[in-house]
């Protein structure tokens, strides 16, 4: 009990420097993705998103946090895909978009996020994800339906948390199918690409502060699946267990 009271006096300092770099940016860069989307257009807004990300992994790097990422080498071709991963904190985030940027990683968010966050809620509305209404089941669906000609058209990566809410202690929650069954079955020539997230909930295990200090975060990409080649429910059944067969808590 000691060591951890001291554990969280130190993480205090770090922690306010940490929430000084994040919030400035996050400020920084939203007027520089307003720019790139309205004077320059989509490739130079998600190149803005891109380096976004990237700072925010810096930021964290600030509180000793590490990442160690396994890539799988079988990499679709150019496709319509799926990013599957468990949900542990918001911070699960940065690392897909950075990691996975050459496949255009949009989310599946709630409409909450869509307004009030600096940079967040501007590419959440301009940069191809969608807000989802948990409340609203047709307007999720038809989000969903209108996300996945989006996704096919423009060959991008959507993205999905099938637990629904992140895991405050790590455990895997059940996935719920309704939002993979949609995609799979709208997305037959696509592929889905399991990830695995390990550890970034510990940044939360004292609330939002102070953060502690020295996480290691462990993403592990695995093989892609091509999804015409399952049945859905088959397949879902498959990556559910791809990712939580590697969660370590």
């Amino acid at each position: 009990m000691l060591m951890q009271v001291i554990f969280k006096i130190i993480s205090a300092p770090f922690s306010i420097v940490f929430y000084l770099l994040f919030g400035l940016t996050i400020v920084v860069f939203h007027p520089i993705q307003w720019i790139c989307f309205n004077l320059f257009g989509y490739k130079a807004h998600k190149k803005s998103v891109d380096y976004l990300n990237w700072c925010l992994l810096r930021c964290l790097n600030v509180l000793g946090t590490t990442f160690k990422i396994e890539k799988s080498d079988k990499i679709p071709p150019a496709a319509p895909v799926i990013i599957v991963s468990n949900h542990q904190s918001q911070w699960d985030i940065p690392p897909i978009v950075w990691h996975l940027r050459k496949f255009h990683p949009k989310f599946i968010s709630k409409i909450e996020l869509g307004k009030g966050i600096p940079s967040i809620s501007y590419n959440l509305r301009h940069g191809g994800s969608i807000l989802i209404d948990r409340k609203n089941p047709r307007q999720a669906i038809t989000e969903m339906l209108k996300f996945s000609k989006y996704l096919e058209k423009h060959n991008r990566a959507g993205v999905i948390f099938p637990e629904g809410t992140r895991s405050r202690d790590g455990i895997p929650k059940p996935f719920k199918n309704t939002g993979l069954e949609t995609l799979f079955k709208k997305l037959p020539t696509g592929y889905v690409i399991p990830v695995t997230v390990n550890n970034s909930w510990k940044l939360h295990k004292w609330g939002n502060f102070p953060i502690p200090l020295g996480v290691r975060f462990h993403f592990k990409i695995h093989d892609a699946l091509k999804i015409g080649d399952y049945e859905v429910s088959e397949l879902i059944k498959k990556v559910e267990k791809t990712i939580t067969s590697s969660v370590t808590v």
